[in-house]
């Protein structure tokens, strides 16, 4: 069995502990970034390769560090005909569409305007060699633009059903709202959420969610409303260390049972320490403030440049934990 079935069913048995926290890599970043995708080389000498960004995956994929290795299809058909997954607990997934707010070239603007669906992964193909995508929808209290983003989720839906496929959904905050507060996002993310998996029947609703933390409140009301419904949370920007163990506990606490990272361990200078001091945050053997220092103490000891000072990596910069930071 993988690490997912067996950690979804913990969740969904109520026995969950820490330990059942599901954990993703998502470096499906060249969906979005291009030649940035793999992020920066640490002596500044350009962008890392796709060898590189290719050889970071399987590097955790090795270590059972993760639980879902969340990819391109291009990168995850190369990661599964290597046989790293073969026999391993790691479960791959392949980003199933890539809306318009997600397309970040060097000098574009498509994240500025409303995001309109798009796919361009062939899911008959994908099912060749992986039976698990994800699904992202973007909602901006635009009704045109609503509408066919739910139009088209439901499109996917039957295709995934006909070749085989299961997915999960992730649900971005709005990129280019049209009339809402920034105090009523969260709001309107969860009742979107709510309202479009209302008209879905079991054998097509996602595995779980991937979205925004929007703060204890928000997370909390969507968790207590459907036990049955498994919420993750996205990692959004790289942050700072501390951002990164301080969304993982705070997410936790209030009821999140994934997380799917992607800059925040990619841009990492050990990204199977950092991912270990994940782990150890969900157990509770560590404080986020502690693991950030025994991150560092495990950068000295390999002989690695921290990118922060240890004072400037103990900082909260993202406003929605700092709110919550200590409680």
């Amino acid at each position: 069995m993988k690490a997912l079935e067996r950690k979804l069913a913990a969740i969904g048995d109520g026995s969950y502990t820490g330990d059942d926290f599901v954990l993703a890599d998502a470096k499906d970043a060249d969906m979005a970034f291009g030649a940035a995708s793999a992020g920066p080389r640490p002596d500044g000498s350009g962008f890392r390769s796709r060898p590189e960004y290719l050889a970071h995956m399987k590097a955790l994929v090795e270590a059972e560090a993760i639980d879902i290795l969340l990819t391109s299809a291009s990168n995850g058909e190369r990661i599964a005909s290597d046989g790293v997954l073969d026999t391993s607990p790691v479960t791959l997934a392949v980003r199933g569409n890539d809306t318009t707010d997600i397309w970040n070239q060097r000098g574009s603007a498509y994240t500025t305007v409303p995001s309109r669906p798009f796919r361009s992964a062939n899911l008959e193909v994908v099912r060749g060699f992986c039976d698990l995508v994800l699904y992202s929808v973007t909602f901006n209290n635009d009704l045109d633009h609503d509408l066919r983003s739910v139009e088209e989720y439901a499109r996917f839906r039957a295709d995934a059903r006909a070749v085989g496929m299961r997915h999960f959904l992730e649900v971005f905050n709005p990129n280019a709202p049209v009339g809402l507060a920034a105090d009523e996002v969260g709001a309107f993310v969860n009742d979107s959420i709510l309202r479009t998996l209302a008209g879905v029947t079991s054998s097509e609703r996602p595995l779980f969610l991937k979205m925004a933390y929007n703060g204890a409140g928000a997370m909390r009301e969507l968790v207590d409303n459907d036990p049955a419904l498994v919420v993750g949370i996205l990692g959004g920007s790289a942050g700072t260390t501390r951002d990164c163990f301080e969304l993982l506990h705070q997410g936790e606490q209030h009821g999140a049972r994934v997380a799917l990272f992607g800059r925040k361990i990619q841009r990492a200078e050990s990204q199977l320490d950092l991912v270990r001091l994940m782990r150890a945050v969900l157990r509770g053997e560590h404080t986020p403030e502690a693991a950030v220092k025994e991150y560092h103490a495990a950068l000295a000891a390999a002989g690695l440049a921290p990118v922060r000072s240890l004072e400037d990596d103990l900082r909260v910069t993202e406003p929605v934990l700092a709110a919550g930071a200590g409680a």
